[in-house]
């Protein structure tokens, strides 16, 4: 049995701030013509919106702030893309591409 500490599940929220960590990175490829979150061992294509999310995850803004960018650039609710938003990134959070700023420290 695997009795190596586990790091607990990280429940992201509008104010978390989230950062990709040093082992991910998110780069065009040009290669596929493409943006890819390219992580060890692993290559995930992120769609379109998602790479516009990802973009603004600089460990400095918070999700709200992302979200307020998208409505802006995007001229659409705010409670939608916050939605799809902590969706998205938690998703990522929970396989381990994603980590907030207090994780970091």
């Amino acid at each position: 049995m695997d009795q190596s500490p586990r790091r607990a599940r990280p429940i992201l929220e509008p104010a978390s701030r989230p950062i990709l960590p040093r082992h991910v990175r998110l780069q065009f490829d040009k290669t596929r013509e493409r943006w890819v979150i390219l992580a060890p061992e692993r290559v995930l294509v992120p769609d379109e919106i998602s790479v516009e999310v990802l973009q603004l995850c600089d460990g400095v803004r918070s999700i709200d702030a992302v979200v307020a960018v998208l409505a802006a650039k995007f001229v659409a609710d705010p409670e939608l893309i916050l939605t799809d938003c902590l969706a998205l990134l938690q998703d990522l959070a929970d396989k381990g591409y994603l980590l907030t700023v207090s994780e970091t420290s």
